[in-house]
């Protein structure tokens, strides 16, 4: 993948959809979220039209808030997981990376600063001041190895109405492990989009 990748939500969207393009603007993933499942479904294609499915989100349970998601591709194989640090994401968003079928975390993604998100809400019930949050207040979230080395890093560009990310790779990562990283920023981008 050719860093830093940019992600923007469609701003006038029934059902929340991402467009994921590189540093050239090419676009390399379009993802969407269905609507009305209690397992939550996303589809990740490498169009907009959605004629080439690359890979597949599915939730382990119904609406939890500690549901694992596999990340399978095309074929149906499971190329891992992702999943919420349960009551430890309640004051800092915390997120384990599994690789295959194995539970045990060889990625995290965590919140960088969690007073961001307070502060955001603060700011946005000021009357009239508060519809320009999205240019003061913008999480950032790292991800990292167990022993705690940044290898990307997530972001949310400031912005007027629009939401739009980007992703840096800050380290040397495999080929595998960039793609679950990507595919766990774009479902946990996707839980956490009310925040920032």
């Amino acid at each position: 993948m050719q860093y830093p990748l940019t992600l923007q939500f469609k701003f006038f969207a029934l059902a929340p959809q991402i467009l994921v393009t590189d540093h050239t603007g090419k676009l390399i993933f379009y993802v969407k979220q269905k609507l009305f499942k209690l397992k939550e479904q996303i589809t990740v294609c490498a169009d907009e039209a959605q004629t080439q499915q690359l890979y597949s989100i599915n939730a382990d349970r119904i609406i939890d808030f500690s549901a694992r998601y596999h990340f399978r591709d095309r074929t149906g194989r499971e190329l891992g997981s992702v999943k919420r640090k349960g009551m430890r994401s309640l004051w800092k968003a915390h997120y384990d990376i599994a690789a295959g079928q194995s539970e045990a975390p060889i990625l995290s993604i965590h919140e960088e600063n969690p007073w961001v998100k307070v502060a955001d809400a603060l700011f946005a019930e000021v009357p009239i001041i508060g519809i320009f949050t999205g240019y003061v207040f913008n999480p950032t979230y790292l991800v990292t190895r167990p022993d705690g080395n940044v290898v990307m890093r997530f972001s949310k560009v400031p912005a007027f109405l629009s939401r739009i990310f980007t992703i840096k790779q800050v380290d040397k990562m495999s080929e595998d492990e960039q793609q679950i990283a990507v595919l766990s920023l774009l479902m946990m981008i996707l839980l956490e989009r009310n925040r920032g």
